[in-house]
């Protein structure tokens, strides 16, 4: 595997856990500090900047939302799509690592 795949697997990797962060926080929405805070404890090394891209793309994708893009602190909150993505009962994206569900 070269360097570049497993910069993509990271991304992607990075995107699940920040909608399962987002999750967490559910309903309220949840700090670009705290997801960065999450990610560098789960050892996926981003980033402050690299945070706001991968919400971004989720943004862009429909699974989140972002308040105060305007303002020094970006928030995060799922969409009902996004919900719906966490909770397995819509297929996930590309660019997306859920991993498969267990029962």
């Amino acid at each position: 595997m070269d360097t570049r795949d497993l910069e993509q697997k990271q991304r992607e990797e990075a995107r699940w856990r920040i909608m399962r962060v987002l999750d967490a926080g559910r309903p309220i929405p949840v700090s670009e500090a705290i997801v960065w805070r999450v990610l560098s404890e789960t050892h996926l090394v981003l980033s402050p900047n690299g945070v706001r891209r991968e919400l971004s793309y989720l943004r862009d994708l429909g699974l989140i939302e972002i308040e105060g893009e305007q303002t020094e602190s970006w928030f995060g909150k799922l969409t009902a799509r996004g919900v719906d993505v966490i909770e397995y009962t819509a297929p996930a994206p590309a660019g997306i690592a859920r991993p498969r569900r267990r029962w």
